[in-house]
C-alpha cells in the first residue's frame, strides 16, 4: 500500500505522531510537508482536499493520510488504521480499543498543552493573549500537567510490569506518542517537566526507551525530523515559566 501523509510544512505538530509510527515500523511513506511546492508538495498539495473539490469524504484539517483508496483524517483515527498494519497495536479487539482510548486521552492532553500559549484561541497571535497565557500556564503546571502524567504513570505501572510499555509486552503506537508528548513538554517547560519525570520514573523510562530504539534514533538524527519551534504545538516562552 502506498502511504502519503499530509501536514503543514515547517512544524512537527500532530503529524509527528504519524511519522513516528512509520519510522518505527520502517515503512516507506511520502511526507508531503518535505516535498517542495514546485514538485507538488507543501501546503498547496493539501488545498484540493481541504477546500472540497470532488473529495467525497474531505478531512477537516491535517494531518490526513492517503492510503490506497482511503483518505483518513484525525491523528488518533490514522493511528487506529495504521497500528495493526504496522505491527504497532495488539491483535485482540480489546487491546486495540485500549490503545485507541489512550491515544484519545493523549489528544486531550495535547489540546491543553497547546492552550497554554493560545488560551483565547488560535486565530489570535500569542502576543495578543500574553496575560491570559500566563494565567493558563500557571494553572496547567500546577494542576493539569500532574493529573495527566499521574494517569499515564499508573497505566504503565498497571501493565503488569511488562517492560516500560503501556499495553502488553511490546511497544505500540501510543508509547511512541507518549514519548513525543514528553519530549515536547521538555522543550516547552524544561524545569517543570524535569521535576515531573523525577517523580514519575516509569514515564521517564518509557520516553528513554522509545528514543533509544534504533530506527527512532536514526530518524531523530536525520533531516526528516523537524526541530521543535515556536510555530508548533509545543512552544517555549520563558515568560510563561516552567
Amino acid at each position: 500500500m502506498d502511504y502519503v501523509l499530509y501536514y503543514w510544512p515547517g512544524i512537527q505538530g500532530r503529524g509527528e505522531f504519524v511519522r513516528l509510527a512509520f519510522e518505527e515500523a520502517g515503512e516507506r511513506y511520502v511526507d508531503v510537508a518535505l516535498v517542495p511546492e514546485e514538485q507538488g508538495g507543501g501546503a498547496a498539495a493539501m488545498m484540493p482536499f481541504l477546500q472540497g473539490g470532488d473529495v467525497a469524504r474531505p478531512p477537516f484539517a491535517p494531518p490526513f493520510l492517503k492510503a490506497g483508496r482511503n483518505l483518513i483524517g484525525q491523528t488518533a483515527n490514522i493511528l487506529l488504521f495504521l497500528g495493526p498494519r504496522l505491527g504497532l497495536a495488539p491483535r485482540d479487539a480489546a487491546g486495540k480499543l485500549w490503545v485507541h482510548q489512550l491515544q484519545l486521552t493523549l489528544a486531550d492532553f495535547i489540546v491543553e498543552i497547546h492552550d497554554t500559549h493560545h488560551p483565547l484561541g488560535p486565530t489570535l497571535y500569542y502576543e495578543d493573549q500574553k496575560p491570559e497565557a500566563r494565567r493558563r500556564t500557571t494553572e496547567f503546571l500546577a494542576a493539569r500537567l500532574p493529573k495527566y502524567l499521574d494517569y499515564f504513570e499508573r497505566v504503565v505501572e498497571r501493565n503488569r510490569g511488562r517492560g516500560p510499555w503501556m499495553v502488553g509486552d511490546k511497544l505500540t503506537y501510543v508509547d511512541l506518542s507518549a514519548a513525543q508528548v514528553i519530549e515536547g513538554l521538555s522543550y516547552a517547560f524544561p524545569a517543570a517537566t524535569r521535576k515531573a519525570l523525577a517523580e514519575r520514573p516509569r514515564l521517564a523510562k518509557l520516553r528513554d526507551a522509545v528514543f533509544a530504539r534504533p530506527r527512532i534514533r536514526r530518524y531523530v538524527a536525520s533531516k526528516r525530523r523537524l526541530a521543535f519551534n515556536n510555530d508548533g504545538l509545543f512552544r517555549r516562552y520563558p515568560e510563561l515559566g516552567g
